[in-house]
Formats: structure tokens, sequence, C-alpha cells
């Protein structure tokens, strides 16, 4: 019966092991070949219905990846706080532009990359740049898309709610 527990003891450290390693592996590896080397061409751009594709969405399905959307003020002396992770610059929050949580951030990865966000309240879609990381190892949790004022307004959306669900993928 001790070997058995043993036996299972082991196997479970080595599960753990393998997914940790696979966690630190995907941000330190390659870049995704399904990322969005987009221009910005679409950047504000209100879509109806989601661009099809060879590439699975972040979240696998047609919808995306289900987050929480927040506002934060990315101008200098606003509640966002230091300039952004992507370029050390503060934004105008009149810009279409977002934080990931620390995972959907990626190392980086998706600096200036343009995501999809759609408002699971209305079915509204904008098209925003990533510029900030939202630390998730510093109070920010770890589903939420930080935008600007601008992207809530582009969704039709009142930012004095506080959150709203949303779906996000890279465009």
């Amino acid at each position: 019966m001790a070997n058995a527990r043993l036996v299972a003891v082991v196997a479970t450290l080595v599960i753990l092991l393998e997914v940790s390693t696979c966690a630190v592996a995907r941000h330190h590896g390659k870049p995704d070949p399904c990322s969005a080397e987009d221009d910005g061409s679409m950047l504000g751009t209100l879509h109806k219905h989601k661009k099809p594709g060879h590439c699975p969405s972040p979240g696998g399905g047609g919808g995306g990846t289900p987050g929480i959307m927040t506002v934060n003020g990315f101008q200098k002396g606003e509640d966002g706080g230091e300039p952004s992770e992507c370029d050390g610059k503060y934004h105008s929050d009149k810009t279409l532009i977002v934080a990931l949580s620390t995972r959907w951030y990626a190392g980086g990865r998706r600096c200036h990359k343009p995501i999809r966000i759609t408002s699971k309240q209305n079915g509204r879609t904008v098209v925003a740049r990533v510029v900030d990381e939202c630390d998730s190892n510093h109070g920010c949790k770890d589903n939420i898309v930080d935008t600007s004022q601008a992207v809530w307004d582009a969704l039709g959306l009142d930012s004095n709610i506080g959150e709203v669900p949303v779906t996000w993928s890279d465009a």
C-alpha cells in the first residue's frame, strides 16, 4: 500500500513538472505563427462577423477568448500609473488601445498587435492595439482586457459599469 502511494505521489509530481515546463516554454518559445502580423490598418473598424482564418482564436472556438473588460487611463497622471510596457509612453484615452493580463500579453509578443474585442452584451466589435500589460503578478486578475475609454465608446458601452463580459481574439 505504501508503494502505491509513493508511485501516486511521484506520478503527480512528474505531471506538475511537465505542466510547469510547458507553461514556461509558451512564454519563452518561438513566436506564435498564428499571431497577427497586421499593419494596424484595421484599428477602429467595427465588425459584425469574425474574419475566417486558418488559425484558431486564443480560446478555441469561433467566439474568441472570454474575458472581463475594464476601463483604464493611459494618459499621464491617470489610474493606469506608469507609461505602457510596449513603448514606455503614455497614450491618449481617445485612441483604441488595450492592456492585456500577463498570460495574454505573452511577454510582450502581442505589443502593438491589433486584437478584436466583442461585447457579450450587445455583440458589437472593435479592433484595438495592445500597448500594455495588466500585471497579473501585482493585482490584475488573469482574465482582464483593460481598455481605453475610446474602446468603451466604440462598443456603445457605459464605462461607469466598471466591468463587462467580452471575448477577444488576435485580429
